[in-house]
C-alpha cells in the first residue's frame, strides 16, 4: 500500500481551466511530452484536427501519412528508436481499420502505442451509421487495453490511463475510441499524469528464491547458454546481460528482436537462433546443460519441434509477463520481473566463471557455417550480386553504427544475419506478425525517433510496393532516409519454400515491378539503381554521403535462398547450410 500512495503522491497535476473535449485531448498529448502525431483526418476526428491546428503545432509535429497502415508503421518505427510511445490518429471505420496490421504487429512485438481513433456520435452507435465500426471489438485481441470514450469527463482520465498501459511493464498498442459528439463539449482540464491503475501491475515484485535458484544453477552449469530477446532492450537492462555474458563467460545467442541488445562482435556473441538463425547456436541449444533465456517468448520460429528443445537444459526463464512462462517451453526456474531487475539481482549472486573449451566448440561449428556459406554470398567475384554482400557492405560504411530497418522476406534474414551493430535499439524489423510494407514508414518513424543516426531501410521489390506511397511524407518533410530496394523479380522468401518443398513451383512468386526510378523521381528523392558489383561501392558511398533522403535500387541475384535454414515444424538440430 505504501508503493501505491507513493506513486499517487508522484502524479503531476496541472490547475484547471475549461476547454473542449478536442482541445483537452490535444492538450494531453502535449502534457504527456509527445513529440509526434502520425495520422491522417477525417469525418470523426476532424474537430482533434482542427485543435491541433489552432494550439499544437509548434508544440507537437504531425506528420501525414498516405495511408493509415503506413502511419501506424512510422509510429512504430519511431517508438522502437527513441524508447518512447508512438501516437496515432485515424478517423472511424475504414481509417480506424487501416491500422489494424500495425496495431496487431505492435501487440505481438510488445511496441508501446497510443493509438486514438474518432468514432460516430455516441447517439448513432449501434446504427451502423456512416463509417460506423466497433473498433474496440475488433482490437481487443491486440491491444494491451482499449476502450471507447463517450463521456467528455473521462477523457484526461482515460487519456492519461492509456499512455501509462502502453508504456509500461511489458509496453504494447492501447487504443482509445472518441466520439465525435464528446470533442466540442466542455471539459474542465487539469492534467494529471497516471501512475498507478487498480489491478494492473506493470512491475512485478522479483522473487527472491527463484533469483538465488537461478544463480546456483548458473554457477554449477558446465555448458551455459544464453539466448536473449527484445526484453532485454525494452527494460534497458542491456549493461546487466553484458556483465552477465562477461562474469559468468556464457556463449549468448540472440532472437531477431534482440538483435544489437549485445554488440555483435563481442567476443562471447555467438550469433542468431531460429528458423534462419546460425549453425552454432541451434545445435548447441539441444548440448546446453543450462539454457538461460532472458526477454524472449519462445515462439514457434525459435523452437522448431517442441517435443525436441532442448529436452537436456535445466531451463531458466527471466521475463516480465508471467503468462509467457510455460506457455510453449516448461522452464525449471521462472524468475518473474523487469529484466534489469532481476539480472541485477542475480549478478550479486553470480560468481567468476571460466567456459573456453565450450565457447570453443561454438568457434569449431561457425567456421563451418563460415566456409559452407559466407565466402560464396559475401565475396563473391562474379555472377549478380548477392543481397548479403550489400547489406555487410552498408554496415562496414556505416561503421556498424546505422539503424537498420527491415521489411520482410529473404532480404529481413539477410540484413539480420549479415548486418554487424555496436549500439542498441539499432536493429527494426517486424518479427511475430512478419507484416510485409513495414520498412519504409517504419525507417521514417526511426529516423524521427533518432535523428542523430544514419537510417538505413532495407525492402524487397515486394514489400516495398506494399506502402511506397510513404515516399510522399519523405517528400513533404524532408526525413532523411536511406532506402535500399533488394530486387530479385521473385517474392523471395515464399519462392524459397517453393523451391525447397514444392519441386520449384513457383506459383505467383515472379514480380513485375513498376520503373522504381521514375516514381521515386516523381517525388523529388534522389534515385540511383545498380546493376553490376563494380559499381556497387561507391553508388553506396554516395548514397550515404548524399545531404538528404536515397532510394537505392540493387539488382540481386534471383533464386538465391538463406541458409542455414530449419524446417518449419523440425527440431533445431536439423538445421541445413544448403
Amino acid at each position: 500500500m505504501e508503493a501505491v500512495s507513493k506513486q499517487k503522491e508522484e502524479s503531476i497535476k496541472s490547475e484547471t481551466t475549461t476547454m473542449s473535449g478536442s482541445d483537452a485531448i490535444i492538450q494531453s498529448l502535449i502534457d504527456e511530452g509527445v513529440d509526434y502525431i502520425f495520422g491522417y483526418p477525417g469525418g470523426a476526428n476532424m474537430p482533434m484536427y482542427d485543435s491541433l491546428h489552432q494550439m499544437g503545432e509548434d508544440k507537437i509535429k504531425h506528420i501525414l501519412a498516405r495511408h493509415e497502415q503506413g502511419a501506424i508503421h512510422s509510429a512504430q518505427g519511431y517508438a522502437r528508436s527513441s524508447g518512447k510511445t508512438g501516437v496515432v490518429f485515424a478517423t472511424s471505420g475504414p481509417g480506424a481499420t487501416n491500422i489494424i496490421t500495425g496495431i496487431a504487429d505492435a501487440y505481438l512485438d510488445s511496441t508501446p502505442l497510443v493509438c486514438i481513433t474518432g468514432q460516430v456520435n455516441a447517439s448513432l452507435l449501434g446504427s451502423d451509421a456512416f463509417q460506423e465500426t466497433d473498433i474496440t471489438g475488433v482490437t481487443s485481441p491486440v491491444t494491451k487495453w482499449n476502450y471507447q470514450l463517450t463521456k467528455e469527463d473521462e477523457i484526461l482520465e482515460i487519456l492519461a490511463k492509456a499512455f501509462y498501459i502502453a508504456g509500461s511493464g511489458r509496453p504494447g498498442p492501447v487504443l482509445i475510441d472518441i466520439s465525435k459528439d464528446i470533442q466540442f463539449k466542455d471539459v474542465e482540464y487539469a492534467f494529471e499524469k497516471c501512475s498507478y491503475v487498480k489491478s494492473y501491475i506493470a512491475l512485478p515484485e522479483p522473487e527472491t528464491e527463484e533469483i538465488k535458484e537461478a544463480a546456483k544453477a548458473i554457477n554449477n552449469a558446465k555448458k551455459p547458454m544464453i539466448i536473449y530477446g527484445q526484453g532485454v532492450i525494452l527494460s534497458g537492462a542491456e549493461k546487466e546481460l553484458k556483465e552477465l555474458v562477461e562474469k559468468a563467460d556464457i556463449p549468448a545467442a540472440n532472437t531477431l528482436l534482440g538483435i544489437s541488445a549485445l554488440e555483435t562482435d563481442h567476443p562471447n556473441a555467438v550469433g542468431m537462433v531460429g528458423m534462419h538463425g546460425n549453425y552454432a547456436p541451434n545445435l548447441k541449444t539441444n548440448e546446453c546443460d543450462v539454457l538461460i533465456a532472458i526477454g524472449m517468448r519462445f515462439d514457434d520460429r525459435i523452437t522448431g519441434d517442441l517435443n525436441q528443445y532442448a529436452k537436456q537444459a535445466n531451463i531458466i526463464h527471466f521475463d516480465i509477463d508471467k503468462s509467457e512462462f510455460h506457455k510453449n517451453i516448461k522452464a525449471n526456474i521462472a524468475v518473474l520481473g523487469d529484466a534489469k531487475e532481476t539480472l541485477r539481482a542475480t549478478l550479486k549472486l553470480i560468481e567468476k566463471n571460466n567456459h573456453e573449451s565450450w565457447k570453443q566448440e561454438f568457434a569449431d561449428l561457425e567456421a563451418i557455417e563460415k566456409k559452407e556459406i559466407w565466402d560464396e554470398i559475401l565475396h563473391p567475384t562474379e555472377g549478380d550480386i548477392t543481397m548479403a554482400e550489400v547489406v555487410r557492405k552498408v554496415s562496414e560504411l556505416t561503421n556498424n553504427e546505422a539503424i537498420v530497418v527491415t521489411d520482410v522476406g529473404q532480404h529481413q534474414m539477410f540484413a539480420c544475419r549479415y548486418s554487424k551493430f555496436k549500439n542498441t535499439k539499432s536493429f527494426i524489423s517486424s518479427g511475430g506478425l512478419g507484416t510485409m510494407g513495414f520498412g519504409l514508414p517504419a525507417a521514417i518513424g526511426a529516423k524521427l525517433g533518432a535523428p542523430e543516426k544514419t537510417v538505413v531501410s532495407f525492402s524487397g521489390d515486394g514489400g516495398f510496393q506494399m506502402t511506397m506511397q510513404e515516399l510522399g511524407i519523405i517528400m513533404e518533410y524532408g526525413i532523411n532516409v536511406k532506402v535500399i530496394i533488394l530486387n530479385n523479380g521473385f517474392l523471395g522468401m515464399v519462392r524459397q519454400w517453393q523451391d525447397l518443398f514444392f519441386d520449384k513451383r513457383y506459383a505467383s512468386t515472379p514480380m513485375q515491378s513498376p520503373d522504381f526510378g521514375k516514381i521515386t523521381e516523381a517525388y523529388g528523392i534522389e534515385y540511383k539503381k545498380v546493376t553490376e558489383r563494380s559499381n556497387l561501392v561507391d553508388t553506396l558511398k554516395e548514397m550515404l554521403d548524399h545531404d538528404g533522403s536515397f532510394v537505392l535500387e540493387v539488382k540481386v541475384k534471383e533464386e538465391l535462398n538463406v541458409f542455414p535454414m530449419i524446417p518449419g515444424g523440425a527440431p533445431v538440430t536439423d538445421v541445413r547450410l544448403k
